[in-house]
């Protein structure tokens, strides 16, 4: 057995210690996980407490009760309830949420050991910096202190966009939008977070698509599928939970379970139809699966009629992919995907999964709209049991994506238009001028000036760019000199030897996070880094969004540990440095000087987040949720009875109106089989009426109880009117209408929610009843093609199939076709992938330094093909050196697996504390460098972003490995 080792001395395998009191004493199941606090997959490991299970005494009742408290796990989006049972401030032990209908008394392994993430040895425990090459504690005064001062000298200097303020899929709903404001008070668009690297090409091209960015449906939901399709995730490891939903599926329905996946995962293991492709050839793959749908006439005719624009310009292009040229460039037989697409055809509704498999590719946005077309040819959209069930990644990159923490988007997908800003001003009761004052103003190529207040700022993907390219090549007059990484992983990021180059190029790096991270490694700096002890989620409160949109409370466990501090009370810290605290906070309630009141920053969040439906979430009703979790159906998320009734659990967005109108939720996008009122919706009219002379709205369908029978626009002030709605409005209402623009008020800036009121009064969508729109005409590619990774080893397709010409977005140039000119492949011949471990998460900084995670898995690995192996004269468990085409190298040991096909290589992303051979372990702070260290595969990997996001490319670069 593996043991952590703690200083090169192994402890003792205590596992064997409780695991042989149990067998002495009669233990059920929930005693022992009470005891333990821990229980890691069929693996039950031990609490602080040694692990000791026993009954409680009179004595050791009275020193103190034990109360339990709800919150929810804070790794992965499946939004699991986590039960924190917690005496005298102590959290003494966890159990599942056995009420929760997301993780029905389930945990993975992650989940069991959280207890272990907030109490942890490894955390930051108080402020450092690091000077003279060595780190020394400061406190938190003279930490705001040089660090504001820093940074306001380099504002004076360079102006706002020179300082980046990267922010958190970690963070929760409260402090993601205070986070993007008090970016935009800052006067920077130059904000990102995790999103962009996980699952922005699945929000650009999904909401392109149908109108919103989302999952469709649920895991729940997925109990009704009669066909499960899975390509590019691996929910085994990466959302092991959410494996009961789609196990449950394929038990209870006899549902086929189709993964698609260059690798043979846990996922796949399950699998009924396994499908091995050629990592980056996803739209071949999909629209060879749809050439047979096509070609057999198995399409829903009917649906695609009155609900989808442009499908015949994509079965024009479906025609060119023949089974053989899907075979010749995925490398999946033809009769294969007939069969795929016959069981598809032949199970309906069938689901859609996807994960980053799909979405980190230079056209991950194509990718994306090829699973969403698929889906809409079957008909299997706006349909229980159907549905693109997008499983996000972290426990609040859904939210914090919804809260805007993006450099292209405010809050709720708003976007950075003037009508944008003065929507967010009204809300705020700020000063347009004052706040547009904040931002730069710069010449562009046509001589003409503008504000950087209207301009996307630089993503997290390409902030290295913003430190290290030229400022002649760039759209903001000065590079970044100040980076704040504020609870995120930086080796979750490629190209991390140029990562190292900015780091120490930076005037100024400010880490905040339970933990050191990456960030306080990697570089060779000796000054100017700080180090900001935040605390866990379980030391604060507030809501979070879970992948299906629902909105979930987490209640405080224990009070913040060490000298850790919130993050809302860190932005209060710094705003008020900066000056700007009482404009920031002006409506929002404040605990303390610095401290916003959580519950006071949800309601302005009610009262701005019209687009989406973050509007009828109070914090009174989320909290009534969570206190009554087992009054809702565990497949339909109603509630039954109780104070809840008839409301999907979280009440998931969008939830119309004001929280007085009391909406339900909306538990499955575009379902038009229920009243919009109790959870139904229609396709958003987002994109126009007409194009090209056709018509863009629904043809004779709509929602039940729509008083329109038939495709109508969003709807407006001018449109309440014009149908002779407008009298349905309340006195106040027509008030804030007037004051926003009276008729051409609409659904999305009337701050009083008066004409989605009355819209849904009549049976009506807000935002109107269209057509999906199979191309996107805005895009680089409208209709999905099929594009060579910029790194092939398929130069025969280059041709073909090329990539972009350079193009120049984000304030950054970006190269395509002069990388992909370049033939590397003779050099570099075997692919590289990456992808998730069950035991870690994310850069695996709070993972790997948890004692129960980190003696599961302890090294870092590649898997290679058995035949590639034998040519390079490689044994399993041997140390390999793994580089790629850019220079970037790593060492660590060989898997000699047939998980990965003769060609292709993987290697997880959760390593870090190594880089290029040298153990950086010495260059932590005392006492917080995580059990397990190890290379980071992004050290080897390469450039390349997606063409309408940056999303960067992890999926499918090259590599040459050999033995170390």
């Amino acid at each position: 057995m593996l043991r952590k080792k703690t200083n090169g001395v192994a402890r003792r395998p205590q596992r064997t210690s409780i695991l042989s009191q149990a067998a002495e004493t009669s233990v059920d199941r929930r005693s022992f996980l009470r005891g333990s606090g821990l229980a890691i997959g069929g693996l039950a490991a031990i609490a602080a407490t040694g692990g000791t299970v026993t009954k409680a005494s009179a004595a050791t009742a009275a020193a103190g009760a034990v109360d339990t408290v709800k919150s929810v796990c804070t790794h992965c989006s499946v939004g699991c309830t986590v039960v924190a049972e917690v005496q005298n401030g102590v959290w003494v032990g966890q159990e599942p949420g056995w009420d929760s209908p997301f993780n029905l008394g389930a945990h993975c392994a992650k989940g069991a050991s959280v207890r272990e993430h907030a109490h942890g040895e490894r955390r930051l425990k108080y402020p450092m910096k690091k000077e003279g090459g060595e780190w020394k504690r400061i406190s938190w005064e003279q930490a705001i202190n040089e660090i504001g001062d820093g940074m306001m000298q380099i504002r004076d200097e360079s102006g706002p966009d020179s300082v980046y303020w990267l922010g958190s899929a970690k963070h929760n709903n409260e402090q993601a939008y205070l986070f993007r404001k008090f970016a935009a008070y800052w006067g920077t668009n130059n904000v990102d977070h995790q999103a962009r690297i996980c699952h922005s090409t699945t929000v650009a091209g999904v909401a392109n698509t149908w109108g919103y960015g989302a999952m469709t449906n649920s895991y729940n939901d997925i109990h009704n599928s009669k066909a499960i399709f899975i390509i590019g995730g691996n929910p085994a490891e990466a959302h092991p939970v959410s494996l009961l939903h789609v196990l449950k599926a394929k038990e209870q329905n006899n549902a086929p379970l189709i993964v698609c996946d260059p690798r043979f995962t846990r996922t796949a293991a399950h699998a009924d139809e396994y499908v091995r492709f050629r990592p980056g050839t996803d739209v071949a793959l999909v629209w060879g699966i749809l050439w047979h749908i096509f070609e057999n006439g198995w399409e829903d005719k009917e649906f695609i009629r009155t609900r989808v624009w442009g499908m015949d310009q994509i079965k024009e292009e479906v025609a060119k992919w023949t089974p053989e040229e899907v075979e010749r460039v995925t490398g999946a037989p033809g009769e294969q995907l007939r069969r795929v697409a016959r069981t598809m055809a032949n199970n309906r509704p069938g689901t859609v999964i996807w994960c980053m498999g799909g979405t980190q590719h230079t056209n991950g946005n194509n990718n994306t709209r090829a699973y969403c077309i698929l889906q809409l040819a079957l008909g299997n959209m706006g349909t229980s049991g159907g549905g693109t069930n997008i499983f996000r990644g972290h426990d609040n990159v859904q939210g914090a994506t919804d809260l805007g923490v993006l450099s292209h988007t405010l809050p709720g997908y708003y976007g950075l238009s003037g009508g944008a800003w003065a929507h967010w001003a009204r809300v705020w009761g700020e000063d347009p001028e004052w706040l547009a004052g904040r931002f730069q103003k710069v010449t562009g190529a046509d001589g003409k000036e503008k504000s950087l207040q209207n301009l996307k700022g630089i993503p997290v993907s390409r902030w290295i760019d913003g430190v290290l390219e030229d400022p002649e090549n760039t759209d903001q007059p000065n590079p970044v000199r100040a980076m704040v990484l504020w609870g995120h992983a930086p080796n979750s990021q490629t190209r991390m030897k140029e990562m190292k180059t900015a780091m120490e190029k930076l005037d100024m790096l400010v880490v905040i996070d339970p933990f050191p991270t990456v960030s306080a490694v990697l570089h060779d700096r000796t000054d100017g880094v700080y180090l900001l002890p935040a605390t866990t989620q379980f030391e604060t409160y507030g809501s979070v969004t879970a992948s299906n949109r629902s909105i979930q409370w987490r209640e405080k466990v224990i009070d913040p540990l060490f000298e850790s501090k919130t993050d809302h009370e860190i932005i209060g810290l710094f705003a008020n440095k900066f000056g700007f605290a009482d404009r920031l906070f002006r409506n929002i309630e404040m605990d303390d000087e610095n401290t916003p009141n959580i519950e006071s920053t949800l309601r302005e969040i009610n009262r701005g987040m019209w687009t989406v439906g973050y509007t009828g979430q109070s914090p009174e009703r989320l909290k009534m949720h969570m206190e009554n979790q087992h009054t809702f159906d565990k497949t339909t998320l109603k509630a039954v009875g109780g104070p809840a009734d008839g409301d999907y659990y979280g009440l998931p967005w969008p939830c119309w109106g004001t929280a007085d109108m009391k909406h339900p939720g909306t538990p499955n996008l575009y379902d038009m089989s229920k009243p919009v009122a109790e959870g139904g919706l229609t396709f958003r009219a987002r994109f126009g009426v007409e194009r090209d002379g056709e018509n863009l709205l629904a043809e004779g369908v709509y929602s039940v109880g729509s008083e329109i029978q038939d495709g109508y626009p969003e709807f407006t002030m001018q449109m309440l009117m014009d149908l002779g709605w407008d009298g349905d409005l309340t006195a106040d209402e027509r008030a804030a209408i007037d004051a926003v623009g009276g008729p051409k008020a609409n659904w999305k800036t009337d701050l009083s929610g008066g004409i989605q009121r009355v819209a849904i009064k009549h049976g009506c969508a807000p935002f109107g009843n269209a057509k999906a729109r199979a191309v996107v005409w805005t895009f680089p590619d409208p209709i999905p093609l099929h594009r060579e990774p910029l790194y092939t080893s398929r130069r025969d397709l280059v041709a073909d199939y090329p990539t972009y010409e350079d193009r120049h977005d984000y304030r950054l140039p970006t190269l395509y076709a002069s990388i992909q000119k370049n033939d590397f492949s003779k050099d570099y011949p075997i692919i590289l992938t990456s992808g998730r471990l069950v035991e870690y998460e994310g850069g695996g900084d709070e993972t790997r330094s948890n004692p129960w995670l980190a003696e599961l898995q302890q090294d870092m690995f590649v898997e290679i093909n058995p035949r590639d192996a034998n040519d390079l004269g490689v044994r399993d468990g041997a140390q390999v050196w793994v580089e790629g085409p850019e220079g970037g190298k790593v060492k660590v040991m060989a898997m000699v697996t047939e998980r990965v096909g003769a060609g292709v290589a993987f290697m997880p992303f959760h390593f870090g504390g190594h880089f290029e051979g040298e153990d950086q372990r010495s260059k932590y702070p005392d006492g917080a460098d995580p059990y397990v260290l190890g290379e980071s595969t992004n050290t080897a990997q390469t450039y390349g972003y997606d063409s309408v996001t940056q999303m960067q490319e992890t999926k499918a670069t090259l590599c040459k490995i050999w033995a170390a």
